[in-house]
């Protein structure tokens, strides 16, 4: 018995351009740094913040990383762990909450802070205590 792996990978078109499902440009992010079907988007992300993994597959970095460094590969491999999460259902977040393993926990902002609710304390968004982010970082205490 066979089975069908996907659709072709062929030319499409989109207001008129040609497009190929594979496609590295302005869109896509960085062709530096992305991978198929992760979006990896440099932009100014304000103090303290390196990178972001968005519901949307897509990754942000930090426009004042530089390219191709050891700070910039490490920020992106956390990312991509939080993505990959993402992808797989293991990890959601919204304006009002976080799920992570099933488990859900709140999310308010708070005198003008992103804060999320883990063992009945607020702890700002970005800590490095959430379970999430312990996973993501898998021993690297860099990030």
């Amino acid at each position: 018995m066979g089975f069908k792996l996907g659709t072709e990978r062929g030319n499409y078109a989109v207001s008129g351009e040609i497009r190929t499902k594979m496609r590295f440009d302005k869109e896509s992010g960085d062709p530096d740094v992305s991978v198929p079907g992760t979006p990896v988007i440099r932009k100014d992300l304000g103090p303290d913040v390196e990178g972001e993994a968005n519901m949307d597959g897509s990754i942000y970095i930090s426009d004042t990383l530089t390219p191709d460094s050891f700070e910039e590969r490490q920020v992106i491999s956390h990312e991509m762990r939080h993505a990959t999460d993402i992808k797989i259902g293991k990890l959601e977040y919204t304006d009002d909450h976080i799920m992570w393993n099933g488990e859900t926990f709140p999310r308010e902002t708070r005198n003008g802070k992103d804060m999320i609710k883990v063992d009945k304390k607020w702890k700002e968004a970005g800590s490095k205590g959430f379970p999430w982010e312990q996973e993501a970082n898998n021993g690297n205490t860099r990030v």
